[in-house]
């Protein structure tokens, strides 16, 4: 008695379903694990971008003795509001879409302290959302904040970027 082989050819339903399955389970470990990676290096270009423009307003302090008139343009200089001694928005020189707007919020003590604040584009991927951020601040005197129960004001747990 001869026995012929059968070949197959495909997948079997069993087969097809437990790879499915196992695709399944690793997106649905790997997304959001790739979400929090994307947010937190989004905040930390925004922080990058809010110390590079300190830096800027320290530089116009050093020239005309008061962080005043940072904002605005040159020609008409203002200040609050987008910068003109730096861009106004975060990744800064790239030409890429902004994530954040930076804007110099309040310049006070006549013209001797400041806050800068890098705001999340609504648009954006950090402005909406599962990702949604909240208002990064920096002030003259060093301090940071985060906007993190998006609220619009900084409680006392608030005043550190990494917390």
């Amino acid at each position: 008695m001869t026995y012929k082989l059968k070949c197959q050819n495909g997948f079997s339903l069993i087969e097809l379903l437990i790879v499915v399955s196992i695709i399944g389970i690793l997106a649905g470990v790997i997304y959001p694990s790739y979400t929090r990676h994307a947010q937190s290096s989004y905040r930390a270009q925004a922080q990058a971008d809010l110390l590079a423009l300190a830096t800027a307003m320290e530089k116009h302090r050093a020239t005309t003795f008061s962080y005043a008139g940072a904002a605005g343009t040159s020609d008409a200089p203002t200040d609050t509001g987008a910068p003109w001694i730096y861009d106004d928005q975060s990744p800064s020189n790239t030409g890429s879409e902004a994530i954040y707007n930076l804007t110099i919020q309040a310049v006070g003590g006549n013209g001797r302290t400041y806050e800068i604040r890098a705001t999340p584009v609504a648009s954006g991927p950090v402005g909406q959302g599962s990702m949604k951020e909240g208002i990064m601040s920096y002030f003259s005197d060093g301090r940071k904040a985060i906007d993190a129960d998006h609220d619009g004001a900084y409680s006392a747990d608030e005043f550190c970027w990494k917390c």
